[in-house]
């Protein structure tokens, strides 16, 4: 690889790093914890400001459950259809199962909440750059949005910039919940196309 190539490789790292960060849910102080990284380290990794070292990024690609590959954007096959992968499995056992091979850029996954056996509390909402839409496939959906709550039911879709503090909970103790999410780190919004076989 020529040295372009590779300053190139590492200055799109940053917002792989980040992308793969607010995909996993995490604040960088949570990520600071788990890997004993400085959050001001990772900041500045996810700005630009610093190159991380191999370390570091073994340490985030096992924390963020994504490959070397997937960070650097060399992941063979990524315009490809997306390969059958292992849910993720996460500490309130929300399962979520990426849809897309790459980190970058817009991309989409697959989320499922369990039953409850109680009902739940107001969902704990989190504030990060970029924009998520998303719609539910099954079961009742609580959004909190901003200081919204919205109970969303299969085939209800909602878009919303995500610096807007939001947070989601199972709404029907009864059952799980489904849904997707189509989600850009940079802002990225799907471009909605309408065809009609009609002139």
């Amino acid at each position: 690889m020529a040295v372009d190539d590779v300053d190139g490789t590492l200055a799109a790292m940053g917002p792989r790093l980040r992308a793969a960060r607010e995909q996993y849910g995490a604040t960088l102080a949570g990520v600071s914890f788990a890997t004993g990284i400085s959050t001001s380290t990772l900041s500045r990794i996810e700005t630009g400001r610093r190159k991380p070292t191999l370390e570091v990024l073994l340490h985030l690609s096992k924390e963020y459950g994504v490959s070397l590959d997937e960070l650097a954007g060399t992941a063979p096959g990524t315009g490809a259809e997306p390969r059958a992968t292992t849910p993720l499995s996460f500490g309130d056992d929300k399962a979520v199962l990426p849809l897309t091979r790459y980190v970058g850029g817009l991309h989409a996954h697959k989320h499922v909440l369990p039953a409850l056996e109680n009902p739940p509390a107001r969902p704990r909402q989190v504030s990060h750059d970029g924009h998520e839409w998303l719609c539910v496939l099954y079961g009742r959906l609580w959004l909190a949005l901003g200081g919204q709550d919205l109970v969303l039911t299969p085939g209800d879709v909602v878009e919303f910039d995500t610096r807007t503090p939001h947070g989601v909970a199972n709404a029907s103790p009864g059952g799980p919940v489904e849904y997707l999410i189509m989600f850009g780190p940079q802002g990225e919004r799907p471009r909605p196309r309408v065809w009609s076989s009609r002139n």
